[in-house]
């Protein structure tokens, strides 16, 4: 399976962005074959146009695919557009459904933005702190990812590619988050790319001990610089 939709434009930014996201979708269908009856959650997963374009040319039905998000007009636009089953979610807390609930759930770029609450955001300065509870949060969504998917595909960006995927910014995560924060502050003005300080980008080590049952892929640019982690479990 080597289809996918790729986004209009040819900046270097979206020509990169597209060449990964088609090789995780190669990834992905290694991983997993889509039949009919699969039953797949998009969790983060917006308007669910990167679900539709991860099984464009599979089996996958419609009413089998769920897109879950904390935004209700992004939802809105995923059933309508897609015909997909939409949950809206809260910004913490479990997730709203059962054990082994989907085959796969897949969750791309999501899991680094579950830190604290989004109202401290800009005021949490001390780095420290800011580390300690967020990975308690990320633990936690990664429990819940486990619990409600029989597989999971969860991929989030490397922490020390060069160009940090938030700010476009170069070794921006390498900063102090109290540099961190005054750096967004200034470029958010004028920069291309405007974004907040809520993520936390886990290492390899943090990362694996989220998914203590399934693989680690490191996604590479040129097979040599790792882009992204991405844990694995097959659907069983």
């Amino acid at each position: 399976m080597t289809n996918f939709t790729l986004e209009r434009g040819a900046g270097p930014i979206t020509l990169l962005r597209n060449h990964f996201r088609a090789n995780r979708a190669r990834l992905f269908h290694r991983h997993f074959a889509i039949t009919a009856a699969t039953t797949i959650l998009d969790l983060g997963g917006w308007d669910g146009a990167h679900l539709r374009g991860l099984l464009q040319g599979t089996a996958a039905q419609p009413e089998n695919c769920h897109v879950a998000d904390i935004d209700p007009t992004a939802l809105e636009r995923a059933a309508k557009t897609q015909g997909y089953n939409t949950h809206l979610l809260d910004a913490g807390g479990k997730l709203p459904f059962g054990e082994r609930a989907f085959d796969i759930v897949f969750c791309s770029s999501v899991l680094e933005h579950v830190t604290i609450s989004k109202a401290d955001i800009w005021r949490q300065r001390d780095g420290s702190m800011f580390r300690r509870e967020s990975l308690v949060h990320q633990s936690a969504f990664a429990t819940e990812i486990r619990r409600v998917g029989k597989g999971y595909f969860v991929q989030v960006p490397y922490r020390h590619f060069p160009i940090e995927t938030h700010t476009w910014l170069p070794f921006f995560y390498y900063l102090p988050r109290p540099a961190q924060i005054d750096v967004m502050t200034a470029t958010n003005k004028f920069w291309l790319k405007r974004t907040s300080p809520d993520f936390y980008l886990p290492t390899a080590g943090e990362f694996a001990s989220f998914f203590p049952d399934g693989g680690i892929v490191r996604e590479t640019m040129a097979g040599l610089i790792p882009k992204s982690l991405i844990a694995i479990r097959r659907s069983s």
